[in-house]
């Protein structure tokens, strides 16, 4: 493996970011989150990537549940995948997290941030380059009011399609920029499209970054085509469950209008967020 050691010395500065959120001294650090790189980092080698898979394989967290309403395809992800720092739904932590991935802007992101600081409730935004660089104000307030910002890439590549030395330079070079531009070391990353390999989950564990996919998702990207709001909003409330990761688009008119519904109507049913 070329790079890897570099890659790793890079790693190891990783602190975290999303944690300035002046009016909720309640939520929790980053490094509560569980997603901080931490010092056993210092620990780590560099994979040899040979001896594991490249074949490319598209997640998806499926409908069927469990008794308590968690998707058995997010079980099963953790159960095969979290050995190389992946996860799909959190099995130690019953709080939800709302996640969004930011492929570009359509208009509605101020007003998601408006209900989740009315909400009290922090997210994760998963940014392309091509987003920060044409939305730095929207990223700043993201970082300014306490979300957390992910990695997903530059290019919005497909992970395992590319050579090794490609698949470390989508991950890094975007976190280079955030870096730069944002004073901001991001730890989480999200394969565009959900597709992975062995291989590429563990270089992105390699390049400090823990792989986070969902346990929830519905079909909310298609601008031409929005889902329905009052059937989207009970779909979102009925799929709630302990550990629940949700993944959500931000050019999603119908996802503007029912957050604020959304947040309160799992509140109702006994979750909280993260």
């Amino acid at each position: 493996m070329k790079k890897i050691t570099a890659i790793l010395a890079l790693a190891l500065v990783l602190t975290g970011c999303g944690d300035k959120e002046v009016d909720r001294p309640d939520l929790p650090s980053q490094t509560q989150t569980g997603m901080t790189v931490n010092a056993k980092q210092a620990e780590a080698k560099k994979t040899d990537v040979s001896k594991l898979s490249h074949t490319k394989v598209g997640y998806g967290s499926g409908v069927q549940t469990d008794e308590k309403n968690r998707t058995t395809g997010a079980l099963d992800f953790n159960t095969r995948y979290s050995h190389l720092g992946a996860e799909a739904i959190k099995t130690d932590d019953a709080k939800i997290t709302l996640t969004f991935d930011q492929g570009y802007e359509n208009g509605y992101t101020a007003k998601i941030l408006d209900t989740l600081k009315e909400k009290k409730v922090r997210a994760v935004f998963f940014l392309l380059k091509d987003y920060a660089e044409k939305n730095p104000d929207l990223v700043k307030r993201m970082i300014d009011e306490g979300h957390i910002i992910g990695n997903h890439s530059v290019h919005h590549y497909s992970m395992p399609t590319l050579d090794d030395d490609t698949c470390i330079s989508e991950i890094m070079d975007m976190h280079k920029y955030v870096k730069d531009i944002f004073g901001c070391d991001m730890e989480l990353f999200r394969p565009p499209m959900g597709e992975f390999s062995e291989a590429s989950l563990a270089l992105t564990r390699d390049c400090g970054y823990k792989t986070m996919m969902w346990s929830f998702a519905y079909a909310d990207w298609d601008t031409k085509n929005q889902p329905d709001p009052a059937a989207s909003e009970k779909k979102l409330v009925n799929a709630a469950h302990e550990g629940a990761i949700y993944l959500l688009h931000s050019v999603s008119k119908t996802n503007a209008e029912i957050l604020g519904s959304v947040i309160d109507g799992i509140r109702a049913k006994g979750f909280e967020f993260n």
